[in-house]
């Protein structure tokens, strides 16, 4: 659809409010006006904000503020890759005599929110594609898994509904990631702490329901995973930017009572938390009487460097929830996630999984992935992940800074399964790369994208961690090639 906009209605709104000189608040209002009289109807796509601070004399800042108002309010929400979508449509009153299907229904101003969920959309195959969260087909332990998959779907006759309504999961996995959780990161809890979760971003989504009321400030790392900011809008909080840099969160003095954050490798930058920050995270939580959520997504890949502690090891007062997931490890299609809840959580964190989810999902797999650990498979599995992955970010990053070293800044990383380079040119430069790049059969993610306040640098989020090294060296060959063109 089209958009259309009057510029009388902006100035309309611009002589409301020219005594105190804002603007955004104009284009804010002129936008909603329009959107809630059908002037902008649902499914519009607005302009982005550099065309639209082009068009009617504003910076793009102000633009900026306004949409993201838009979207807080549930009037607008983002799509990944395609840009600002109107969600918000006028209620429709069915008139007597007219079936309920002609009618547009409406929805409650929570669910108005869940338009933010980006479509699922792709762009054209890529022979070579660099984007984060692949996984490598060749890595999984496939003789291994088969095994205990066979051993669970033999004994499951008589095991049937064995753990229904147990809404935390399987007790013998959440015994294992106890053990694992003490052994190779240091957290020392029990199995009543840890909850079995389909995948990190239903913990996220659990947490957000039980923590964040309408209008709460909760405060998330910029740049972050967009997953975080969608669930804190979905329940209705405000989300709060915290800045980040090569030492990733800048601690302040926040008004609020939640905070995500990933520490052990800030995403998407990979910068690690130094010593002196963790511990004023630590400390604000407790004067503020507030929660911290570690994100802790890719820490079982580390190749150099000191092993970096979770935040969770220095809670004493029952302040941090730490999250992780078998998606890297294993398998993305293994949704199997887990989060270590502070005592006084955990039975509220019980009950709203129980809410939505009363017999767990995934089950066998559940038992599958216990039995595995419990065998030593998964530490097996985990070491030779390490082995082969750690070599393909020596060989990756080593060709990449030969070959655009003087075009991209790269982030320090000695861990993780993407890398995050910064361009050092100007944007138009940068935009012209990835069309060539592209051309040329190599994509990878914007790392600008990421930025969900304000608009971020010219960068690039390289997953690597999928491809063998003869096809990460082909991807470099290319990339270099679109930069001489």
């Amino acid at each position: 659809m089209e958009f259309v906009f009057q510029t009388g209605l902006l100035q309309r709104y611009e002589r409301h409010y020219e005594t105190i000189g804002k603007k955004t608040p104009a284009m804010f209002e002129a936008l909603r006006e329009a959107i809630v009289t059908g002037a902008i109807p649902g499914g519009a796509r607005l302009p982005s904000t550099r065309g639209m601070a082009a068009w009617y004399g504003l910076s793009r800042g102000s633009v900026n503020i306004a949409y993201e108002m838009l979207a807080a309010e549930g009037y607008v929400g983002a799509r990944t890759g395609s840009g600002t979508y109107v969600t918000y449509a006028p209620a429709v009153l069915r008139a007597p005599g007219k079936r309920a299907d002609e009618a547009v229904p409406v929805l409650a101003p929570w669910a108005m929110r869940l338009s933010e969920v980006p479509d699922r959309h792709g762009g054209a195959a890529s022979e070579i594609d660099l984007n984060p969260g692949l996984a490598d087909a060749g890595l999984f332990p496939t003789d291994a898994w088969k095994r205990v998959m066979y051993e669970e779907v033999r004994r499951f006759a008589g095991r049937q509904y064995e753990d229904a309504f147990v809404p935390e999961g399987h007790m013998p996995l959440r015994e294992a990631i106890a053990q694992h959780l003490v052994r190779e990161r240091g957290i020392a809890t029990t199995p009543d702490q840890v909850v079995i979760t389909n995948g990190s971003m239903q913990a996220i989504a659990l947490l957000c329901m039980l923590l964040v009321r309408e209008g709460d400030p909760v405060v998330i790392e910029n740049p972050s995973y967009a997953g975080i900011v969608r669930g804190v809008r979905t329940a209705g909080g405000l989300p709060v930017p915290a800045r980040t840099d090569p030492e990733g969160i800048v601690p302040q003095p926040w008004d609020a009572r939640l905070l995500f954050v990933t520490p052990g490798r800030q995403f998407p930058t990979g910068a690690v938390l130094s010593p002196a920050r963790r511990k004023q995270l630590i400390e604000w939580a407790s004067e503020r009487g507030a929660y911290i959520v570690e994100d802790d997504y890719d820490s079982e890949f580390r190749w150099g460097g000191r092993p970096v502690e979770p935040l969770k090891t220095l809670d004493r007062e029952g302040r941090v929830v730490y999250l992780g997931s078998f998606s890297k490890t294993i398998a993305s299609d293994l949704r199997i996630g887990y989060a270590v809840v502070p005592q006084a959580l955990a039975e509220p964190f019980r009950r709203a999984k129980y809410w939505i989810e009363p017999h767990p999902s995934a089950i066998m797999e559940q038992r599958a992935l216990a039995r595995f650990m419990a065998e030593g498979g998964y530490a097996r599995h985990l070491r030779a992940m390490q082995r082969a992955i750690g070599r393909r970010l020596a060989a990756f990053r080593l060709a990449l800074q030969d070959a655009v070293g003087d075009d991209f800044e790269l982030y320090p990383s000695d861990a993780g399964l993407q890398l995050f380079a910064r361009w050092r040119g100007e944007a138009e430069a940068y935009k012209r790369l990835k069309r060539e790049a592209g051309a040329l059969g190599v994509t990878w993610a914007d790392g600008s994208s990421y930025w969900w306040h304000g608009e971020g640098p010219a960068s690039a989020l390289f997953g690597f961690a999928h491809l063998p090294e003869e096809t990460l060296a082909e991807a470099v060959r290319r990339i270099g090639a679109a930069l001489d063109k």
